[in-house]
């Protein structure tokens, strides 16, 4: 398929992003204002604006409501706080569905504040987390609210964000369930994102980057058979993806981007991309092809990008395989 007829098909599918849906503060604070508190006489760090977006598995979720998939839905734990708020909203504001989110009483909204020198625009200062701690009760809501909802969606995206050892939303419970689920749906696409858990999973396609998955090990044909993962894509920048699936192993090269503005995020459009494409192809070295160009756009703005089909459309090579 071409990248305009995957695109085509988009709208009729159905997605579903679960784990550690977090909110993204991107705080610009001015310098001439970083004046001595009178309490304590720390220098203050002034904020004057703030932008927030869906953050870790809100971005994948932002990636596919941008290119126009059907239906996005976001499964995950919040508190019951200002972030949860913000998070909501954010969501709203891009058509991501978010009444399966469980209300957490009590707990933190995994937040990532990040401090944006406004003279500059670098984040030159240490970034604020707000660390979600996993509560069984919400787990227990997650895992029946997962079971209920895969059979709505053809996409089910996992993003585990946290990098506590005790994880986030996603728990051993959450990685049993699906590793029990997606085999009963072969028809359905399971891809895993994990920073340090990839071979935890079992079942499901994975999605580490290079450094994620040497965290186990180089073995990457090992590690899609201690995980049973149908697909393996290893992302390693603009040195290609590694693809790992029942064929063996293909190293599918990407167009570098010579002037990257901001790789966040980069890995959550490839997840989205190649796992709708994954889909709709069968083709794990097609879908890797499609995901990295998404990566391509995303990593040319700043922040948390998104591509729009306009913009996949506008790349080299759209009309036709790469």
């Amino acid at each position: 398929m071409t990248d305009a007829e995957i695109l085509h098909e988009l709208p009729r599918l159905r997605a579903l992003v679960v784990g550690d849906i977090c909110l993204d503060r991107w705080c610009y604070y001015d310098p001439a204002l970083s004046i001595p508190s009178v309490e304590t006489g720390i220098t203050r760090i002034a904020v004057t604006r703030s932008i927030t977006t869906p953050g870790a598995g809100g971005t994948i979720a932002s990636n596919l409501a941008a290119l126009k998939v059907g239906r996005v839905s976001v499964l995950g734990a919040v508190g019951d706080d200002g972030h949860g708020f913000e998070l909501r909203k954010a969501l709203r504001e891009r058509a991501i569905e978010e009444q399966l989110l469980v209300e957490a009483a009590g707990s933190l909204t995994f937040t990532y504040t990040k401090l944006i020198n406004g003279m500059t625009g670098v984040e030159d200062l240490p970034r604020v987390d707000f660390i979600h701690q996993p509560d069984l009760k919400a787990e227990r809501q997650v895992l029946d609210r997962l079971r209920r909802a895969i059979q709505e969606h053809d996409l089910i995206l996992i993003s585990d964000q946290a990098e506590t050892d005790s994880g986030g939303v996603v728990t051993a419970a959450v990685r049993d369930l699906l590793a029990q689920l997606a085999p009963k749906y072969p028809d359905k696409v399971f891809l895993a994102d994990s920073r340090r858990r990839a071979h935890l999973f079992k079942q499901v396609s994975l999605k580490p980057n290079w450094t994620e998955a040497g965290y186990w090990t180089t073995d990457l044909t090992g590690l899609r058979r201690h995980t049973g993962a149908p697909v393996l894509y290893v992302t390693r920048g603009g040195d290609g993806v590694h693809v790992v699936d029942s064929s063996g192993e293909t190293i599918v090269p990407v167009r570098k981007v010579e002037h990257p503005v901001d790789v966040c995020g980069a890995g959550d459009s490839f997840a989205a991309g190649s796992a709708a494409a994954l889909f709709l192809t069968g083709d794990a070295v097609r879908s890797a092809e499609f995901g990295s160009r998404i990566a391509a756009i995303t990593i040319q703005k700043s922040g948390t990008g998104t591509a729009s089909p306009e913009e996949v459309l506008a790349l080299p090579g759209a009309a036709s395989r790469l």
